[in-house]
């Protein structure tokens, strides 16, 4: 629901009723995420999208059907049909499972605060019940920014414990998932499938080396929703007109700057350099942190006399191996532009885990894990 949260967050001011319809399952090849959903309020005004199109109509349907008839929350299921081509479903053979849903702004205060919290660009999760009892389906409780308290109530304490304690796990990740909640003795009587939407602080992008090719590189992390700092020691080079799309430009030297610069599990390290010394106190630091990603530019020349300076200045063999050097996929990346592009497609991946391999090369769903293509050409039989 935070992809519409601009939208929510005015109708919940204006305490304007709307139903909400919510993707809770995704199964197979589907166009967007669980998480994602469409809005409409009692004049038909409909905002957001799950599917790209392909279920659009049918879903604002029985948006329509929920709000104005008052119905309780209803699951539906939205796939391609081969009996008729032509029926309601996703053309790219997934399925998707809809969570609709009729929302009165008064009676869920914890909704408008987290829309509130994520308009400012704030970090907020909502805990939403997408499988359970009756009473509780579509139900939410919200965790804001630090505070680990609920907003809201689902059922008992007991519940909201359970249920904001595994939100805010989330929210501390960066990560939108579905949770099993639930079972047993020490947490919540019932069982619960919930799902977190959560709303994080953009992860960072660190950038050492102003170079051109951090210009670019800068361009594509700030596209993709990171928020880059270029640093250099050089005042000369490091400055804000060179590097218009980083959020900050720091003149220090690297490795100073990351000691005392706050990181995160999603953080990519960008060692753009390939000056030792540089690149070898600031890789040092940087193989020793709980970073997502750590990167260093050059030729596997130079990337070998850096693992050599690495290993006599005591970095163990294990911290090596999370160094990727040189940096980038093989795309035959020429241009700063090319380039930025072969660094960010591996972080992706990287994050992703997964193999950076070609689609056409591998079987299986394009939206989980590739199995790849057989030695002698043959595809390999799909695990689903």
């Amino acid at each position: 629901m935070l992809n519409i949260a601009d939208t929510l967050h005015r109708w919940c001011r204006e305490a304007r009723p709307f139903a909400l319809a919510t993707v809770v399952g995704v199964h197979g090849s589907a166009p967007l995420p669980a998480g994602t959903a469409v809005a409409v309020d009692l004049d038909g005004n409909a905002v957001g999208s799950i599917s790209g199109g392909c279920v659009e109509g049918a879903v604002y349907e029985l948006c329509q059907q929920v709000l104005k008839n008052g119905d309780p929350p209803r699951r539906a299921r939205f796939g391609y049909s081969d009996d008729d081509a032509f029926a309601v479903g996703l053309t790219c053979g997934g399925e998707l499972d809809v969570l609709v849903q009729r929302v009165d702004p008064p009676a869920q205060p914890h909704l408008a605060a987290a829309l509130a919290e994520v308009v400012r660009g704030r970090p907020a999760a909502v805990a939403q019940v997408v499988d359970g009892p009756a009473a509780l389906l579509g139900r939410g409780v919200s965790v804001l920014g630090d505070d680990d308290a609920a907003h809201g109530t689902l059922d008992d304490e007991e519940t909201d414990l359970a249920v904001t304690a595994r939100a805010g796990a989330l929210l501390r990740a960066g990560r939108t998932a579905r949770v099993e909640i639930g079972g047993a003795a020490d947490t919540c009587p019932g069982q619960l499938t919930v799902l977190v939407h959560v709303h994080a602080s953009r992860p960072r992008m660190l950038i050492f080396g102003a170079v051109d090719f951090a210009a670019a590189l800068s361009r594509t992390g700030h596209f993709l929703g990171y928020r880059v700092t270029v640093c250099d020691a050089r005042p000369v080079f490091a400055t804000a007109a060179r590097f218009p799309d980083a959020d900050e430009v720091v003149v220090d030297w690297p490795h100073r700057y990351l000691e005392r610069t706050e990181v995160d599990a999603r953080t990519a390290v960008c060692v753009l350099t390939h000056d030792a010394k540089f690149d070898i106190p600031l890789l040092r630091l940087a193989l020793d942190m709980p970073v997502g990603y750590i990167g260093a530019m050059g030729s596997r020349r130079t990337h070998d006399e850096r693992l050599r300076r690495l290993r006599e200045a005591g970095v163990p063999e294990a911290r090596l191996a999370r160094l990727r050097s040189p940096i980038g996929l093989d795309l035959g990346a020429r241009t700063p532009e090319e380039t930025a592009v072969s660094i960010t497609a591996e972080i992706i991946s990287h994050a992703n885990h997964t193999t950076g391999l070609p689609l056409t090369q591998g079987t299986g769903p394009i939206h989980g894990p590739l199995v790849p293509n057989r030695a002698d050409g043959r595809t390999a039989p799909d695990p689903t």
